[in-house]
């Protein structure tokens, strides 16, 4: 996955806040890259509202 990139969100591996939860099915841009605590990398989705979070490579898909 790379910036640029469209995503949609497609499950969530942890539990979130509200404000997260309700980006389930949604589409956005990846943004950016992230660490997190261990070795793995999050990636950064801006949506169109200009909210912006970061998820695991495994929640999400990439759309055309």
């Amino acid at each position: 996955m790379e910036i640029g990139q469209k995503v949609k969100v497609l499950r969530l591996r942890d539990r979130v806040p509200a404000p997260i939860v309700k980006r389930l099915g949604q589409i956005g841009t990846i943004e950016g890259y992230k660490m997190t605590d261990g070795s793995g990398v999050g990636i950064v989705v801006k949506f169109d509202d200009n909210f912006s979070t970061w998820f695991f490579e495994d929640e999400l898909k990439l759309v055309q």
